[in-house]
C-alpha cells in the first residue's frame, strides 16, 4: 500500500498527503526553463513543500538509487536479449540518462517527500479548499 501510494505520488507529481495538489508548478519535466519550480503548498491540503534549507540534498541519494536501478534494467535487457556490444550499450545508457534527468529531478524529489510526508485519505477532500469556501459562505 505505501509503495503503491509512493509510486503514484512520485510519479504524478502529486501531493503525498493528499494525491490531489501538485508539487512542481508545471506538469511538463521536459519544459526546460521551469522544471524545478516547485509550489511553497499544496493546493489542496496545504502541505509545506518546502522545508528547512538542505531538505532536498537527500533526493541525490534517491536518484542515485532511480538511475542504479535504470542501469540494472538496461544491462539485464541487453545481457539477455539484445546483445549489443559493450560501447553501443554505454552510449545508450549515457544519452537515456540525459534525456531521463528533468523526469529522475522531479521523481527523486517527490520521492523523497513521500519519506517524511504520509498520504491520509482524509485530507483528499480537499479541506483547504472546503475552508475558503465556508469562509465566504459565511
Amino acid at each position: 500500500m505505501w509503495l503503491t501510494n509512493m509510486l503514484y505520488s512520485s510519479f504524478g507529481n502529486k501531493c503525498p498527503k493528499c494525491h490531489k495538489g501538485n508539487v512542481f508548478k508545471y506538469n511538463n519535466p521536459y519544459n526546460l526553463k521551469h522544471f524545478d519550480e516547485m509550489n511553497t503548498e499544496c493546493s489542496c491540503c496545504g502541505e509545506i513543500f518546502e522545508r528547512e534549507t538542505g531538505f532536498y540534498y537527500g533526493a541525490m541519494y534517491v536518484s542515485y538509487a532511480w538511475m542504479a536501478g535504470w542501469f540494472i534494467v538496461t544491462f539485464t535487457i541487453n545481457s539477455f536479449f539484445i546483445h549489443a556490444e559493450l560501447l553501443h550499450y554505454l552510449i545508450f545508457f549515457f544519452v537515456s540518462i540525459l534525456i531521463l534527468s528533468p523526469m529522475t529531478f522531479r521523481v527523486s524529489r517527490i520521492t523523497w517527500l513521500n519519506f517524511f510526508v504520509k498520504y491520509d485519505p482524509k485530507k483528499s477532500k480537499c479541506q483547504k479548499n472546503e475552508a475558503l469556501n465556508q469562509n465566504i459562505e459565511n
